[in-house]
């Protein structure tokens, strides 16, 4: 099997790494690294080659191989590079890019997605979005730090006492309970809000409060992501959330619905009312924000509250991305070849058929989409 890597124009990470790369070639598999791929997490052309890679440019990567593999999707005219049958895995988000699974398919490809690898207990070793949402987590609690104007600690000094900061993380998902986990390992004084009760355990586990409004639809089927309230959850909800929020110094927001807008959880009269200083990182806000004012991709001042919008913080650390995605490419990689290095597609296998896209000229989202309607 030829398997190419891709350097990602937009991103820092790189989708496979040295060591698992060795693992793969000893599988009789080749894999081709497109020069320069991994220099933004800190590995060389050398590293690769030292793992047994081939490294060379993009032209022969796109004409020679029979598995691309990339973290982003890349212009849908490379795709016009690959020859029919080739198999391509990305993380391609179809439920938000509803046509990407169409163009796909006319172009002849076997398509797979991570990000639609099924929350199973087989899967959990490939599972990308929980691999980057806790690396998601830590990092919104890092940027909430450096844009507060005041410790996380509490300091008790000669020149008096500091009490601790107050942190509020609205869902209590991975992303939500690494925040959690790193805001306390800072010294914050730490409060959650999720709209599912099994949520519970585990963020007290981390030794914070849990708050929650009664009422909450809980779709266990949901895969992780919150599902649609009713309207009068959703204003007993705000209400709550002003409450918290007015003696936040950080709030931190992680809901998403897949495939729809990020719920509306801190509206702008919440912001007027939060402390001078305060931060707010919403991670959501590639899907509209949970905050009102977040603008996706930009750090702005609002009524004295910083609000940074960003949901991709995962790439701010390409090291230890890198190497987690990589691995659980790895893992993915080990149901869709064979030991003699060729393509299994059994799209019967509960995993393979979650993740694949588009197959034989098929656009098998929207099929399946369409038949659950």
């Amino acid at each position: 099997m030829q398997i190419g890597i891709l350097s990602e124009p937009t991103d820092q990470r790189v989708a496979l790494v040295p060591e698992v790369i060795k693992q793969l070639i000893g599988g009789n598999n080749q894999v081709l690294v497109e020069s320069g791929a991994g220099d933004q997490s800190y590995i060389s052309d050398q590293d690769y080659i030292e793992s047994g890679a081939k490294v060379t440019n993009s032209t022969e990567i796109f004409g020679s191989s029979e598995l691309i593999i990339s973290i982003n999707k890349l212009p849908l005219e490379s795709y016009d590079q690959l020859q029919d049958g080739t198999a391509v895995i990305s993380s391609f988000q179809p439920f938000n890019d509803v046509i990407i699974s169409k163009e796909l398919s006319i172009r002849n490809l076997t398509v797979f997605s991570m990000d639609m690898v099924p929350r199973i207990t087989l899967a959990q070793a490939m599972d990308v979005l929980s691999s980057m949402a806790s690396i998601a987590g830590y990092q919104a609690v890092l940027q909430a730090a450096t844009h507060l104007p005041r410790y996380f600690p509490m300091l008790t000094t000669a020149a008096g006492t500091i009490p601790p900061a107050k942190v509020l993380v609205l869902g209590a998902g991975v992303a939500g309970l690494q925040a959690i986990a790193t805001a306390k390992r800072l010294g914050g004084v730490v409060e959650a809000f999720d709209t599912r009760l099994a949520a519970k355990e585990e963020v007290e586990s981390l030794g914070a409060k849990f708050v929650m409004v009664e009422g909450a639809t809980d779709d266990k089927a949901a895969g992780g992501y919150a599902v649609e309230q009713s309207e009068d959850y959703k204003q007993k909800q705000q209400a709550l959330i002003q409450e918290k929020a007015e003696k936040a110094d950080v709030i931190i927001t992680t809901a998403q619905l897949r495939g729809k807008p990020a719920p509306l959880l801190v509206t702008e009269a919440t912001v007027k009312l939060m402390k001078p200083g305060a931060v707010i990182v919403d991670l959501a806000a590639s899907t509209g924000g949970n905050c009102e004012l977040t603008r996706n991709n930009e750090t702005i001042q609002v009524h004295a509250v910083t609000i940074i919008g960003n949901s991709d913080l995962a790439q701010n650390v390409p090291m230890h991305a890198s190497q987690l995605y990589s691995k659980n490419i790895f893992n993915f990689l080990k149901v869709l070849i064979t030991d003699e290095g060729k393509l299994n597609l059994d799209l019967e296998n509960e995993i393979l058929k979650s993740s694949c896209i588009a197959h034989a000229g098929q656009d098998l989202f929207n099929r399946s989409m369409n038949s659950d309607r």
